[in-house]
């Protein structure tokens, strides 16, 4: 059997989910890749050959060699949600995570970031609240990193 090539990314919205014949399941730090071999959710194997790294999020599509299209679902994660009491609150802790460039999911009144016990105790510190919780994890990419990937110094093929 010929392994199917995933050659071309479409952002969620921008391909025909109707020709879908499958889908990927992927963590965050799986999901800013070039060249990479996929296992499907229901079963089956891909291989990720773009011409450029490209960061992939939930609802992304990848169109195969054959013409078909495999949808990308984020994975659940364990993170941590923080809260304050207000949105001033929200925004300078915000400010502390991104001074430590830190991957930061922003939603609506909440932040989500990797568990780290050293940055749980200064949010709990700054008056801010914790909670684990499994979900999936889509950061901001900030100004050059993309949507939803913040580059540290890892390879990205």
């Amino acid at each position: 059997m010929t392994l199917l090539h995933a050659l071309k990314h479409a952002q969620a919205g921008h391909w025909p989910i109707a020709r879908a014949v499958g889908s990927v399941t992927l963590a965050f730090d799986q999901r800013f890749r070039r060249r990479l071999r996929l296992e499907l959710d229901e079963g089956g194997v891909i291989l990720l050959d773009l011409p450029r790294a490209v960061a992939l999020a939930d609802g992304d599509g990848l169109e195969l060699d054959t013409g078909d299209w495999i949808a990308v679902k984020a994975a659940h994660e364990p993170l941590v949600e923080i809260t304050v009491s207000d949105r001033d609150h929200l925004m300078r802790i915000a400010w502390h995570l991104g001074n430590r460039h830190l991957p930061t999911e922003i939603g609506p009144g909440w932040l989500r970031i990797r568990p780290d016990h050293v940055i749980e105790a200064m949010i709990v510190g700054l008056g801010g609240t914790v909670r684990h919780v499994d979900a999936p994890f889509q950061p901001e990419g900030g100004a050059y990193g993309g949507r939803g990937h913040a580059h540290q110094g890892h390879h990205h093929d």
